[in-house]
């Protein structure tokens, strides 16, 4: 790093943020976690506000002036920013989907003047370096599956493999989000008779305390049960799916093939299918090792990918900005390990 010898690392996912002010040697100063990054809803000024309180915040705490004066230009990627109080930002956000985002968001970052360089990636890349060795060249592929659904690669030379992943109309299924959308849809149909029968028309009410599909259906719709619980769905699912129905089953088993489909091209583009090469899962859907999808991605990386080497990895994200920030200081070795420990 520069001359302050520190560096903010910033993950900031649909519903929560981390930052945290790392020192070069791999000292973790301060960190703080705030609300979800949602540029596409409230617009990119708005939504790098959210990250202005977490900065001022650990900067204070590790005793660091404030930001400088707002200003600079900025471009895509290690944008010069005006003169900060730490050398650089690793920003690791969510919905900063393609390029155009990524040039926006780190335009807006830069101006902030909260560092001498900023650069910007999909909070994908977070969790991809999170899982990398922290020696040799970073080469592997990710795929989250949390409350959505998506997938980097980075090849040989630094070559990328990416997905827009911007909803049904960039070809994604899945995510926790969609999972739930998909039980309601069929426990809906299951219970008025358009669809197949399914345990989930009794579960998914039962969890939320009610007796039928039509009185969730209405409390959802009337807001009575906020929209954010829809998040509590996929473990249900997954518990009818484990004691054997059908539809429920169906869901859980998609799912894998879309991880699985997922790795295995951006593999491929890499050109990477022949050679061992770490395929690092991480998420809410996925850190918690449901034995029915873990198994049958384990499975189907087997039979489509034999040469991947899936591993779960449970850290938060942040740990990849951090060490992110170490990449970019050329730091030694005992730096990695103590940011690796502190989040262990």
């Amino acid at each position: 790093m520069g001359l302050t010898g520190m560096a903010l690392a910033i993950d900031a996912g649909n519903s929560k943020t981390d930052v945290a002010l790392v020192a070069t040697d791999g000292s973790i100063l301060a960190t703080a976690r705030g609300g979800g990054f949602r540029p596409p809803v409230v617009g990119v000024e708005r939504a790098v506000d959210v990250l202005a309180p977490l900065v001022a915040f650990v900067l204070a705490e590790a005793g660091v002036s404030g930001a400088a004066g707002v200003g600079g230009a900025a471009g895509p990627g290690g944008a010069a920013a005006a003169a900060g109080p730490v050398d650089h930002l690793s920003a690791f956000l969510a919905n900063a989907d393609l390029p155009v985002e990524e040039a926006r968001l780190t335009a807006e970052l830069a101006r902030r003047g909260w560092a001498g360089t900023v650069a910007v990636r999909n909070d994908t890349f977070a969790l991809l370096r999170a899982g990398l060795p922290d020696e040799g060249e970073p080469v592997g592929v990710a795929v989250v599956c949390g409350a959505g659904i998506n997938c980097v690669g980075v090849g040989r030379d630094g070559a990328t493999a990416r997905f827009p992943s911007i909803g049904r109309i960039s070809g994604d299924w899945g995510g926790g989000a969609h999972l739930a959308d998909e039980a309601l849809w069929c426990a809906a149909r299951a219970e008025d008779g358009r669809g197949a029968p399914t345990e989930l028309a009794r579960a998914l009410p039962t969890h939320f305390g009610l007796d039928t599909m039509r009185e969730l259906i209405e409390a959802l719709h009337l807001r009575e049960i906020p929209g954010h619980r829809r998040h509590e769905l996929p473990p249900v699912l997954f518990a009818v799916a484990t004691a054997g129905d059908r539809l429920a089953r169906a869901l859980v088993t998609r799912q894998a093939e879309e991880i699985a489909l997922l790795a295995r091209v951006a593999l491929e583009r890499l050109g990477l299918l022949d050679e061992p090469t770490p395929v690092i899962l991480g998420g809410g859907v996925l850190t918690a090792r449901h034995p029915l999808l873990h198994n049958h991605l384990t499975q189907l990386l087997t039979d489509h990918a034999p040469k991947a080497l899936p591993h779960v990895v449970t850290a938060p994200p942040v740990l990849g900005a951090a060490l992110d920030t170490l990449d970019r200081a050329g730091a030694k070795a005992g730096a990695y390990e103590r940011v690796r420990r502190a989040w262990g």
